[in-house]
């Protein structure tokens, strides 16, 4: 036996090639190297619901109120292997919906409750997300029963706001129509940080100022769904967990006041467990035996139930009555001075100096036993903090304002990344149109689509203007969280029209000519953007010797100021757009990861990258018009030409300075194209050269074309879900 072979030391030899283990990739050997993943995850393979499953239709055969009695019953009807607190699961669940949709940032629409995600790592082993998977067990048997049309996103979010019902909220509503995924995500970014619950230090420049923290991060640490409930980095000071509780929770999306309530309202119901060490816990679920059975945090050297869970580490309830939605958060915390103190678990919490007992929650197993409350020093900071003091003070003395704001805050947390209120489904979905759900009025389809287009071509707009102007329009949707888009025409709204990125003169130009075409003809201006941009592809396509004819779906409307909330789009500012050869400034991240993040978040394909990339390059809508990747002796057709080049062995590539090259031939060193690295990657990096021969080939002119025109059309209908 080889020295080295100790592992394999009493066991019988098997041949297995397969590379089953995480520990090291076919790919690890090139660590810089761009990993493409993402653009290829939750493929049908990984779906075992087939190409032909359709959530929406499962939906209209669900017995929604049948559904929502089970869950009701579920709250009460406690277990024997994972026993309620107080015999209801009501905080169980209300944490179950929080932590699934709490991950949501708003920075990138990454996150959150809507692809049923907590199913799997790294959200089903996060050291904030402990015993959730006996939420997701308990939930099991709803879920068998009713199958395909509940979906296990749609699920947990629906037992968090049935649980707040139980509990005596008067709730805002619930929209069925979040779809699972079947694999963890690939391309959410979490944290750098190589162990969990890192000092915050690791993604701030200055801890000590919030604003500081990396984007698209919202969490203070990694493995943490907000901030730490000690305070910052484990120490409790309740004014700077305060800031960091602001910044944070401006990053989900939420103000001062959503902030205030949620963290009542939140903790109004349930507890906190750290009765016991957590050394003694078994692993998490992702690292568990299979004798576990994905069942993690197991006490090893005890009882893991009732009063005998360890979860954050700190131990005890905020409230006299638990299982109620009441005041009892505001009654206890500011009836009572707090003192710090550590947990059986050693976790600092802050402890009521004095209090009655008949003022204290029973224990969770024996009523007859009475425990000290507790509060975070994120509770604390709702005291301390003098703005969230104010919000706490008016919550207070109007009892139903708070609930009504905390119900609304939930729906918002909860519904937030499902995009517009045309993807919501069910009786319960509230009829108020609310502005971050990006309201767009519906738009007209009678209109003569061929004169608009006419009218158009007539109008002396260049193709490269009206394709920069629809794909800019259109660049801007997110599949994470369903934003943007060119519905709406917010793109002549601020802040969108004075973004560098959508070139405000260009764009100002291109408007005032296609803005009158709207108005005299009846149709949206957001659809005559994305007509004119169909226009100029096909102009192109025919400078190319083709014949295109794109489908344009009328329809599109336009919002108004009065429903965009210009600050949240703010966060759908393009920093970089590598299909318009693109970037705002320097950044740290190359050019061609900003892109494939871009890619990815538009819904796009690598081939599909591949080739919008040939296509835009060769047509001309360089950001500015500069020349950089046009390998073409005929600019602004729609051909093959620019990967035909790229891949040519005719040609050498030479840096010439900062992100910047020239193409020279090979043979007289003429220069013949000038590049930037954005260009190049399609040719060095071996997937997407692969996809860029393809389309190089000779027998492939056609299908690039093809293929150009049919992601184009994805691009400009991503957020029409009128027409899917």
């Amino acid at each position: 036996m080889d020295g080295n072979d100790i592992s394999t030391a009493g066991k019988c030899p098997v041949m297995h090639g397969g590379l089953t283990e995480r520990g090291q990739s076919v790919t690890s050997w090139w660590p810089k190297s761009l990993n493409l993943d993402i653009l290829s995850q939750h493929d049908l393979k990984t779906n075992p619901m087939g190409p032909d499953f359709d959530y929406q239709e499962e939906l209209k055969s669900l017995d929604v109120e049948a559904l929502k009695d089970d869950l009701r019953q579920l709250m009460k009807d406690s277990q024997a292997w994972w026993p309620a607190d107080w015999g209801s699961y009501v905080g169980m669940f209300a944490r179950v919906a929080w932590h699934a949709a709490g991950s949501y940032r708003l920075a990138d629409g990454r996150g959150g409750g809507g692809t049923g995600n907590q199913r799997f790592a790294p959200l089903n082993s996060w050291p904030d997300n402990v015993n959730t998977d006996k939420g997701r067990r308990l939930l099991w048997p709803i879920k068998k029963k009713y199958g395909n049309k509940v979906s296990w996103a749609d699920l947990m979010i629906l037992s968090g706001t049935i649980a707040y019902e139980v509990a005596g909220l008067k709730t805002f509503g619930f929209a069925f129509g979040r779809e699972d995924i079947w694999h963890p995500e690939k391309d959410v970014y979490w944290g750098a940080e190589k162990e969990w619950l890192a000092a915050s230090d690791n993604r701030y420049d200055d801890v000590s100022n919030p604003a500081t923290m990396e984007n698209p991060l919202a969490a203070v640490q990694m493995g943490l769904i907000y901030v730490n409930p000690e305070g910052v980095n484990g120490q409790p000071d309740p004014q700077k967990t305060a800031e960091q509780v602001r910044e944070t929770f401006k990053r989900m999306a939420m103000d001062d006041e959503e902030t205030a309530a949620l963290t009542a309202g939140g903790h109004t119901i349930g507890k906190c467990h750290g009765n016991g060490l957590a050394e003694n816990l078994s692993a998490d679920p992702e690292a568990a035996e299979p004798e576990y059975q994905g069942i993690g945090w197991m006490n090893t050297k005890g009882r893991s139930i009732g009063r005998d869970q360890v979860v954050s580490g700190i131990e005890g309830a905020w409230t006299s009555n638990p299982t109620q939605w009441d005041m009892g958060w505001f009654d206890m915390l500011f009836g009572h001075e707090w003192e710090l103190k550590k947990s059986p678990a050693g976790a600092w919490q802050w402890m009521p100096v004095d209090i009655k007992e008949e003022d204290m929650p029973a224990d969770v197993e024996d009523p007859s036993m009475k425990t000290m409350p507790i509060m975070t020093d994120a509770d604390m900071a709702m005291k301390v903090d003098p703005a969230y003091n104010a919000i706490c003070q008016k919550f207070m003395a109007d009892p139903a304002y708070f609930a009504d704001t905390f119900a609304r805050a939930w729906f918002k947390l909860t519904h937030r990344d499902m995009g517009p209120k045309s993807r919501y489904f069910g009786p319960d979905v509230p009829s108020e149109d609310l502005i971050w759900q990006d309201p767009v009025p519906a738009g007209t389809t009678d209109y003569d689509v061929a004169a608009v287009k006419a009218k158009i071509a007539a109008s002396g707009l260049s193709p490269a203007e009206m394709i920069a102007t629809a794909w800019d329009s259109a660049r801007t949707y997110r599949g994470s969280d369903m934003r943007g888009g060119a519905n709406g025409a917010r793109i002549r709204l601020a802040p969108q029209k004075d973004w560098a990125g959508n070139e405000p003169v260009r764009l100002a130009k291109v408007l005032s000519v296609l803005e009158p075409i709207a108005a005299e003809s009846g149709a949206s201006i957001a659809d005559v953007i994305v007509l004119a941009g169909n226009l100029g592809v096909e102009q192109a396509a025919k400078a190319a010797g083709v014949d295109l004819d794109l489908p344009f779906a009328p329809g599109r409307g336009d919002a108004t100021d009065e429903m965009t909330d210009a600050e949240s789009f703010d966060a759908l500012e393009p920093l970089a757009d590598g299909f318009r050869n693109w970037l705002k400034q320097d950044y740290a991240v190359s050019a061609e990861e900003l892109m494939l993040d871009r890619a990815q978040l538009m819904g796009l394909t690598a081939p599909q990258m591949v080739a919008l990339f040939g296509g835009m390059r060769a047509m001309g809508t360089n950001h500015g018009g500069t020349a950089h990747g046009v390998f073409t002796d005929r600019p602004g057709a729609l051909s093959n030409d620019v990967l035909v080049n790229l891949v040519d062995m005719a040609n050498t590539w030479v840096p010439v300075g900062e992100g910047l090259y020239e193409i020279r031939d090979r043979q007289s060193g003429a220069v013949k194209w000038t590049a930037t690295r954005m260009d190049l990657i399609f040719g060095s990096n071996s997937i997407l050269r692969a996809y860029a021969e393809v389309y190089a080939q000779d027998d492939n002119a056609g299908k690039f074309v093809e293929d150009f025109a049919a992601a184009w059309t994805q691009v400009m209908n991503a957020d029409r879900f009128d027409l899917k």
